[in-house]
């Protein structure tokens, strides 16, 4: 066969970035003792200098289809104890198999936690959007963990100019913190950073009593999106090592557009 990947292209340039996106397969995790399942979306991609015209695509597929059966034989008692081990997993299998000097594994998926309702004290499972990145480079190996949390606010200006009633709004806040992959940071605390900076979190499953309770802690803590975003950084940057990213959108409920705050350490 010929390796047409391996000729040399009309126009010499080097790309940082060339791969397959948007792969979605099965993992298996057994994050401190407990399994967890997820069928998550990848995109993996490596440089490639500028004397070779391409790269062999389905090296990149192997790498993460010989990670995760080996993952399913062993019902992972040993490998893969959270999503950027399995990343650093891929890239090594594909160092094997694609020679490169940088490549970048991304995981898309969702994290599903439990919380109890506020008032009923019920459980209700809660989905949370998640994505760790592992970038490895000649002399560095980093990740990139993001989490995007829902929410709800209550305008404050509103409250103090309306006989304490005011407008409520769902509100969708990412942080996102990048670092040195040895740095242990867990998904779960980004998340409980996320959802405790909000007027109030949401819930999947409320009854009448945990909508009033829900209600009267959203007008009992009043919030602007800057102020979610303030909080959000303030803890983050207490809690985690790293960049830190915060991202917070207000969807108004009484406006025709949305509100943003973004800031970053």
């Amino acid at each position: 066969m010929f390796e047409t990947q391996e000729e040399i292209p009309e126009i010499k340039e080097r790309l940082h970035r060339v791969g397959i996106t948007n792969l979605r397969t099965i993992a298996r995790i057994n994050w401190k003792g407990k399994l967890y399942t997820f069928i998550p979306t990848f995109e993996i991609t490596i440089d490639v200098p500028e004397e070779k015209k391409g790269i062999h695509m389905s090296r990149l597929v192997e790498s993460i289809t010989e990670t995760m059966s080996e993952a399913i034989e062993e019902e992972v008692k040993e490998a893969h104890t959270s999503l950027e081990e399995l990343g650093l997993s891929v890239i090594k299998r594909l160092e094997r198999k694609h020679p490169h000097k940088r490549a970048e594994v991304w995981i898309k998926t969702q994290l599903i936690m439990e919380r109890e309702t506020p008032a009923s004290k019920k459980l209700s499972l809660e989905t949370y959007d998640v994505e760790v990145g592992v970038i490895k480079e000649p002399e560095k190996l980093e990740k990139v963990l993001r989490v995007i949390v829902i929410g709800n606010t209550a305008c404050p200006h509103a409250m103090a100019n309306n006989q304490g009633k005011t407008h409520i709004q769902r509100a969708v806040a990412r942080l996102e913190v990048r670092t040195d992959y040895d740095e242990a940071i867990a998904l779960e605390d980004m998340i409980d950073v996320v959802e405790s900076s909000f007027s109030s979190p949401t819930y999947t499953l409320l009854k009448t009593i945990d909508e009033n309770a829900v209600v009267q802690n959203m007008y009992s803590n009043p919030k602007f999106v800057e102020d979610v975003a303030r909080e959000i950084i303030f803890k983050a940057k207490q809690k985690f090592k790293g960049k830190i990213h915060v991202k917070v959108i207000s969807h108004e409920s009484i406006h025709k557009h949305d509100v943003i705050a973004e800031t970053w350490y």
